[in-house]
């Protein structure tokens, strides 16, 4: 966290959400210097592997909204998340009682504002917060309100840019952009990044590679070996001589005569 403050305002990090230990090796080996991962209290193996293949890339574990109902279940699920290796924590559905019980017991917590997917039916659904001076002001009171409980950062999603430039700087919280403009950490999807899915993908994202066509001819190819596979077994020309093993003629005499005396 004191890294990462240190370089408030001076140049952007990077940050993406992956989805497998895959995506999460490679973004650590690319350089990516932040991680979100989401973790599921219930079944926290997939959030440990992405430790695992990410030993030394901060992360931050994103927690389901349900996942607490009191400040007891708060504290459980974040030092449940800490002892499994999450440098910091998030949760964009928690009220700010419990962002502020969890930042008041000394853990590293971070806000999420803007387009709050599980509060969007209070902003108007999923588009842009922030292009009424109303919702301006309101973007702004959110952060001082989070510097004021303890945050040390925030997920801002996709509000006007030439709104990020005014309110980034103005506040003591790292934020990080998503479809926002310039914060001081830059966040994507890795499936974004990737291009793996069919799409469409957010306006806000930009794809570097066709992942999701690689797997389609990588499907392909299966099926077709499939195929091939179920041929040759049809036409007897699988198994043959170089894929199996033979006895000697020795053996397999003894076993024939073995068998004629016990059929007699």
């Amino acid at each position: 966290v004191f890294d990462i403050q240190s370089l408030k305002g001076q140049r952007q990090l990077t940050k993406t959400l992956p989805f497998s230990p895959e995506e999460a090796a490679a973004a650590e080996e690319a350089g990516i210097e932040t991680l979100n991962v989401r973790y599921n209290p219930e079944r926290p193996e997939l959030a440990a592997d992405i430790r695992k293949a990410a030993p030394n890339t901060f992360m931050t574990f994103a927690m389901p909204m349900n996942v607490a109902k009191s400040s007891y279940e708060v504290l459980n699920a974040c030092f449940n998340a800490m002892e499994l290796g999450a440098d910091s924590i998030m949760c964009g559905g928690w009220s700010l009682d419990f962002v502020e019980v969890a930042a008041k017991s000394g853990l590293p917590v971070e806000g999420h504002v803007g387009l709050v997917p599980r509060k969007s039916t209070w902003t108007g659904g999923f588009k842009a917060v922030g292009k009424t001076v109303n919702q301006a002001k309101m973007l702004y009171q959110e952060l001082k309100t989070l510097e004021s409980i303890g945050a040390w950062a925030v997920e801002i999603e996709v509000i006007p840019n030439n709104v990020m430039e005014i309110l980034s700087p103005r506040t003591s919280l790292i934020t990080s952009s998503i479809g926002s403009g310039k914060g001081d950490i830059q966040f994507l999807f890795a499936e974004d990044i990737l291009g793996d899915s069919e799409g469409p993908f957010p306006r806000h994202s930009k794809q570097y590679a066709d992942v999701y066509s690689l797997k389609q001819r990588i499907q392909e190819t299966r099926i077709k070996a499939f195929e091939r596979f179920i041929d040759d077994v049809k036409k007897d020309t699988f198994p043959t001589k170089e894929t199996t093993v033979s006895a000697s003629s020795e053996v397999v005499n003894d076993l024939l005569s073995y068998i004629s005396a016990s059929e007699n």
